[in-house]
């Protein structure tokens, strides 16, 4: 077991098992579809949870890129188009290791969460969720950018169908906006990673040699900015996040569940694993660094203010991710460790508790077929285990101490502090305009009078709800009061970024901005 765990199986299991499970459950028919997509998902999750215990901090080089695959563990680089420079290359390190985690943790839970609520088309639904799975997992370990594109494409498709098919009233605006959105970022970053390929020579897709490569300040401006268009839109990052609201109240349940819980993780993550690596210059200037962090700002608190009058719980919800995502942001471009660990903390404590969010609105719809605020009330006398688990969860998300939140946060502003007081304090509004929004929702929907007679009769939770959410609950009560496993994991990587980004990979002499082409083509 242990060999296995010291190889790239587990990681290339990760990513297209759930292919197979997806064909599985296509072929298993309408009935049984939920059944393998269930069994599929525990499969991913028993193959993800040794990595935690395997991964073994400060490891040396697996071969792939010298000092700068320094923390890389279950590395491959096998040739898929080997005269075009493209390689199956992936690996993990302690940052890719806890999206996975993550990943793997929630797809189980969303199939069990989609039981009773997906009723028509369920063959396609759970195949849906399961390719988008290895859409996400791909992207995570991909250290080849040609796969690191293919997977961040694949993950459109079936999003887009999730929530095109499955969704509320206005899916196809919500779907549309989505793939818009998402695939135009995406397309100035494809000509970005196009351009890094020429200055290899047309030779290598390669993360590692991409790092070693000398440019310019115009070219990492403008190559920088490619990049982040890209993951700004997937955060999303102010002003970009228009489209999110829309999918997430027009998504089911699960759509939701995995768009907060790991989706939008996808575009934090391309910060600390590309756009500021690869472009230290421009990613660390002073002016970079300035709109950064206004932009994190700005979504915390414009975010909150927006939040605090949505009527539509789940619209509340999907506000706050961007409040989150802010601190997120904040912790990474503040470059000192305690920000992107506190960012990298912040990323995996909302992929819990958001997560735990969604799933309990999606429990409240099965019910009264109402996100309506004002539908509800006085809950905590009909389903008092349903109200405590939403007061909980509501708690988590405001970052009461005791929970992954706030502990998250914490590091984030301390680390902002570090590097920008101003950014630092006007953020730390933000935790009390969380409160300011969040309260509210759950006094109107728990503790208000219980008025409307459809309330008074509907059942509290059952076992299989239960199974969904005390997981989460436990995990974040884990992280919030005992987190020296994760960081002491995390540690080395966060610090190994920070050391990319100081470096200085400026191109001595002016050198033309296009690549010459025909020169690359004719020395493959």
């Amino acid at each position: 077991m242990t060999e296995i765990y010291q190889s790239h199986w587990p990681l290339t299991f990760l990513i297209f098992f759930p292919l197979l499970g997806a064909l599985a459950a296509w072929l298993a028919g309408e009935e049984n579809a939920k059944r393998v997509a269930l069994a599929a998902g525990v499969v991913e999750l028993a193959v993800a949870i040794p990595l935690f215990g395997a991964y073994q901090p400060g490891a040396t080089d697996c071969g792939m890129g010298g000092a700068a695959a320094s923390q890389m563990q279950n590395c491959a680089a096998i040739p898929w188009f080997g005269e075009w420079g493209i390689f199956y290359r992936i690996g993990m390190d302690g940052i890719s290791l806890f999206m996975v985690l993550l990943t793997a943790l929630l797809l189980p839970l969303m199939v069990l969460g989609s039981w009773t609520y997906i009723r028509e088309r369920r063959r396609g639904f759970y195949a849906s969720l399961l390719a988008l799975t290895t859409g996400v997992v791909g992207v995570f370990v991909a250290l080849d950018m040609f796969l690191f594109y293919v997977f961040w494409e694949i993950m459109l498709i079936p999003m887009y169908f999730l929530i095109g098919i499955w969704g509320g009233k206005e899916r196809i605006y919500a779907a549309v906006k989505f793939f818009l959105f998402t695939a135009v970022g995406s397309l100035l970053m494809l000509v970005a990673i196009l351009w890094l390929f020429l200055r290899t020579g047309g030779t290598s897709f390669s993360y590692f040699d991409f790092l070693n490569l000398q440019l310019t300040g115009s070219q990492q401006l403008f190559l920088f900015l490619a990049f982040s268009l890209a993951f700004a839109i997937k955060v999303p990052v102010f002003p970009f996040h228009t489209w999110l609201p829309h999918a997430h109240v027009q998504a089911p349940t699960a759509g939701s569940v995995i768009l907060a819980g790991v989706l939008l993780k996808m575009g934090t993550y391309g910060f600390i694993r590309f756009a500021v690596p690869l472009f230290p210059n421009v990613a660390r200037a002073e002016s970079t660094v300035w709109w950064a962090m206004a932009l994190g700002v700005v979504g915390i608190l414009y975010t909150a203010m927006v939040a605090k009058v949505q009527p539509n719980a789940k619209r509340l919800v999907a506000y706050t991710s961007v409040a989150h995502l802010g601190f997120v942001i904040l912790g990474i471009f503040a470059y000192n460790l305690q920000g992107m660990q506190g960012a990298l903390m912040v990323m995996i404590g909302h992929g819990l508790s958001t997560p735990m969010l969604f799933f309990l609105l999606g429990m409240m719809y099965e019910r009264r077929h109402s996100y309506e605020i004002d539908d509800f009330g006085g809950l905590a006398a009909s389903v008092p285990l349903l109200s405590t688990m939403l007061v909980f969860a509501a708690m988590a998300s405001i970052g009461l101490p005791g929970t992954a939140g706030f502990l998250s946060e914490f590091l984030v502003l301390i680390g902002a502090f570090g590097a920008q007081p101003w950014f630092a304090l006007i953020a730390g509004l933000g935790v009390i305009f969380a409160a300011y929004y969040m309260l509210p929702m759950v006094q109107k929907v728990a503790f208000n009078a219980l008025s409307r007679p459809a309330n008074r009769d509907i059942p509290d939770l059952n076992g299989r709800e239960l199974a969904i959410l005390l997981p989460l609950a436990l995990l974040i009560v884990l992280l919030g009061v005992y987190p020296k496993p994760v960081l002491e994991r995390m540690e080395a990587s966060a610090a190994q970024v920070l050391e990319l980004a100081r470096q200085d990979r400026l191109a001595p002499d002016p050198v033309n901005f296009v690549p010459d082409v025909a020169s690359s083509a004719a020395g493959r």
